[in-house]
């Protein structure tokens, strides 16, 4: 299986799959779901097999994922290697097992032609310095099979910039495209990880739009298609959803799954499940709002010391109003964040390191 084309590409870094372990969960970047999955508000119809490669893809490159504004060099670095010259690509190389667990060759084949066809066309972005860098192609390019068991192929620096850099993210489950066997349902999950914790209203028409579907009737919709997608998500995601209609408005509210029995979890999930309980402590009890968790999350969740540094603060700040006589809930929103960063502040520099680099203190505001 090959695709080729005329013009010069230039590989630049070599991803491969390596790990005997597959993650819990991988980053699904907002821009690349919004441009690649959900163009338009409209859920492409990306075959399950073709989902694992994405999923796969997403799995090898999750070490090197980031948050722009946490880490402007690395920025700057993927600039200079990817983003210097037109057609510069990345190689990456899948096991076909992990695509077709059942060992189809034409599954495997099938799902890297539907990628490298799908969304084809040039490509422009705008590197750190101005210079406008064009690709062709689709997500991915030249997909080689290979009998050994692996297929080799390409991505452009425009889609995997997408994939890499995440200013905006939502966790998925990874063994999803293997526990659900319905694509709409998966893309339904992606969708659902993006909504407020209190949910969203949608017309039917608009759900019919965006998932590819022709339902006529809200009651349709909502019994043969919402009622199994929840079913599905209630047994295999820890993310499911509630849902009502009034006419031809439909009420959908995600919640946290018992799925995940947490006797079965290992360590590591239990701590995000505490880690994911607490943020939603803090959002729920201190009125903190989606833009305002942003940074104060991604602080929480992934940097242990800064943690523990956050809930140091929290203490003290429980104890000062006590002190005061005063609840702690009247620091509400932007307030009480304000008033973790400062305690954040001196609980540092009065640390061994603080005085080493007075300056480092993390920042969650």
């Amino acid at each position: 299986m090959a695709f080729r084309e005329k013009d010069l590409r230039l590989v630049r870094k070599t991803f491969e799959d390596k790990s005997e372990k597959d993650p819990d969960r991988i980053r699904l970047g907002n821009h690349f779901v919004d441009d690649f999955i959900f163009e338009d508000h409209e859920a492409a119809d990306i075959p399950i097999n073709a989902l694992r490669v994405i999923f796969n893809i997403i799995s090898i490159i999750s070490s090197e994922q980031f948050r722009p504004e946490d880490r402007p060099i690395q920025l700057s670095l993927f600039d200079e290697e990817f983003e210097t010259d037109n057609n510069i690509f990345a190689s990456m190389k899948i096991r076909n097992s992990k695509i077709s667990p059942s060992g189809s060759s034409k599954q495997v084949v099938d799902a890297y032609e539907f990628l490298a066809r799908f969304k084809m066309g040039w490509y422009r972005s705008v590197n750190s310095i101005g210079k406008e860098i064009r690709t062709f192609g689709g997500l991915i390019s030249t997909p080689t099979y290979d009998q050994r068991g692996y297929t080799t192929f390409l991505i452009s620096s425009y889609w995997l910039k997408k994939l890499m850099v995440i200013p905006e993210y939502n966790y998925v489950l990874y063994n999803l495209v293997y526990n659900i066997r319905n694509n709409k349902h998966i893309i339904f999950a992606i969708w659902l990880s993006k909504l407020p914790e209190s949910g969203t209203v949608v017309k039917r028409s608009t759900l019919n739009k965006k998932f590819g579907l022709n339902y006529r009737t809200s009651n349709d919709l909502c019994f043969k298609f919402l009622k199994q997608a929840r079913s599905s998500l209630d047994r295999y995601n820890n993310l499911s959803f509630t849902f009502r209609y009034k006419r031809d408005l439909i009420y959908i509210v995600p919640y946290q799954t018992k799925t995940l029995n947490e006797k079965d979890l290992s360590s590591s999930n239990r701590e995000r499940l505490e880690i994911t309980r607490r943020l939603r402590y803090f959002r729920k009890r201190y009125g903190l709002q989606e833009s305002q968790m942003v940074n104060f999350s991604y602080q929480y969740r992934n940097i242990a010391q800064t943690r523990e540094l956050i809930e140091k603060a929290f203490r003290a700040f429980i104890r000062k109003s006590r002190l005061k006589g005063t609840s702690s809930t009247e620091s509400q929103g932007k307030m009480f964040l304000i008033e973790i960063q400062e305690i954040i502040i001196t609980l540092y520099k009065d640390s061994r390191i603080g005085k080493l680099m007075p300056n480092g203190y993390p920042v969650i505001l």
